[in-house]
């Protein structure tokens, strides 16, 4: 009789029956009842410091002060991985917030009571608003569906929702974390809604406009350089002349282009997988339910989120992702290529080319006084660095999505969320630190152009190629000037050279 009722309370969550039915119980009063019958659900430990839960596979204790519950401490059981600094990034938490919220929204639509529906919603939003980031202590680690993480969430929401109607902790009544946070809903659909949603906020809060503030900078100074001429290189070596503000619209094209191949891969993004269930056919949810919940995320965010028109590759692939963290990886880049020109241009004061004078923001060294370094430039390429090997990670993750779910979640949307934040700040850095500070360096400028031999190239029109080109060998090996050396050999006058050979009309076509 015992083993019957013993199996009964774990088949109606694990919740003791009622005093009156211990009570009429043969051989039980309201306080006897036998060592073997299980503790509450959600039962305090003696030390008032954990209480008990259970999940599928048995007992645990979880910590009083928290949220979660059985499966997230299981899970910090298994993975202990890399500890806080590997845990599931914030963007992925808020965002799991607004799914719940808006699943719950559409669940109560079909159903769901609203009491329960509303406890859920007023959780997912502190979720959603980062009160509860204290809550989530997994790691990326983990399962790569990410399952363990929405269970977390599920778990975090259940608890705080069902302390706000008056329940007790680890009941899992009224609110079950499966039956009602996670109605309708599968890890292997949520999970990548999530990692959407966080990518999508992270692209449109952080990295376009840090992107967008650095290209105005450098097209600011490239309009302040416009009149400046200086010499050109290519291969590192001496080439024609060119405006410094030609040279710096180079880098604000680049930029310009990288905001725009961002801006092309979020479509893709925005195509959410929830309703998708476990294999993408939808199983257990109801129809019109992927439809009404995007829509309800996308109202939340103000983004313009859509159902991806097809579950099975949103579950199965990330390719959406892998093109996102693609188009980072080219910005990458383009920002190292930036970033190494303004330090080289930079470098001196008097041992280097030294035609830009960098703003000095700190100390550059322990030992040699007075020196400032280009930190900012740094800085940003080592961030280049961190995004291309992001992509990498990225990139086979991707690739190993296998038959009807790609279980490399978690890593891939570490990866795409760091290198959208890193992109982002260090952009603003160095607009900031750097780029808005930026001189030219006149006077090295002109001496470097005056003294550079491929201002012979303006000669080959006149003179023919050869004898231009023995011009400026000759001139190299005696150490004197191109216009000493052409008259010297005879090949033109001093007024001819003075006529042809003149920067400010070197700059375009004719």
């Amino acid at each position: 009789m015992y083993r019957a009722l013993w199996l009964l309370a774990r088949s109606r969550r694990l919740v003791r029956p009622p005093a009156s039915a211990l009570a009429s119980a043969p051989g039980l009063s309201g306080a006897a009842v036998p060592s073997f019958w299980p503790p509450n659900a959600a039962r305090m430990a003696s030390q008032n410091s954990f209480r008990i839960e259970y999940d599928t596979f048995g007992e645990l204790k979880v910590p009083n002060d928290k949220y979660y519950g059985a499966q997230t401490v299981r899970s910090t059981m298994n993975f202990k991985i890399g500890g806080v600094t590997e845990r599931m990034p914030t963007p992925v938490i808020k965002a799991f917030g607004i799914l719940k919220r808006a699943a719950a929204e559409v669940n109560q639509d079909y159903g769901l009571d609203p009491k329960i529906a509303n406890a859920i919603m007023k959780a997912a939003d502190e979720v959603a608003e980062g009160k509860l980031n204290d809550h989530f202590p997994l790691v990326v680690w983990q399962t790569g569906s990410g399952t363990q993480t929405n269970m977390n969430v599920n778990e975090v929401i259940s608890n705080r929702a069902i302390e706000m109607l008056g329940g007790e902790l680890g009941s899992k009544i009224p609110v079950h974390p499966n039956d009602h946070v996670n109605k309708s809903q599968s890890s292997n659909d949520t999970f990548p809604t999530a990692m959407h949603i966080a990518a999508a906020i992270e692209v449109h809060e952080v990295l376009l406009p840090g992107l967008q503030k650095l290209h105005d900078a450098l097209d600011a100074k490239s309009k302040e350089f416009a009149q400046i001429i200086k010499i050109g290189r290519t291969h590192t070596q001496d080439a024609v002349p060119l405006t410094l503000g030609q040279e710096f619209s180079g880098y604000v094209q680049q930029v310009k282009y990288a905001v725009t191949r961002i801006k092309a891969a979020m479509p893709r993004i925005y195509e959410l997988a929830a309703g998708g269930t476990a294999v993408g056919t939808g199983l257990n949810t109801r129809i019109g339910f992927a439809e009404k919940v995007a829509a309800k995320v996308a109202a939340l965010t103000g983004l313009p989120f859509v159902t991806a028109p097809n579950k099975f590759e949103a579950l199965a692939a990330h390719d959406a992702l892998v093109e996102l963290s693609g188009a980072m990886n080219t910005t990458a880049c383009s920002l190292m290529k930036i970033a190494n020109d303004i330090r080289f241009l930079g470098s001196g004061p008097r041992s280097g080319l030294g035609e830009l004078i960098l703003p000095e923001n700190e100390p550059g060294s322990s030992i040699m006084p007075g020196k400032a370094n280009p930190t900012q430039c740094e800085a940003m390429t080592m961030v280049a660095a961190q995004v291309m090997g992001n992509h990498v990670a990225v990139t086979v993750g991707g690739s190993n999505g296998h038959f009807e779910l790609n279980v490399f979640k978690p890593m891939m949307i570490k990866n795409v969320l760091h290198s959208a934040r890193l992109l982002g700040d260090a952009s603003v850095s160095f607009t900031e630190n750097c780029v808005v500070g930026i001189q030219a360096n006149t006077e090295r400028i002109n001496k470097l152009m005056n003294e550079s031999l491929m201002l012979v190239t303006a000669l080959n029109p006149h003179i023919g190629y050869d004898k231009a080109a023995k011009i400026a060998k000759t001139a190299h090996k005696n150490g004197s000037t191109l216009k000493e050396t052409a008259i010297e050999l005879g090949y033109l006058t001093a007024e001819q050279f003075d006529e042809w050979v003149k920067p400010k009309d070197m700059l375009g076509p004719k």
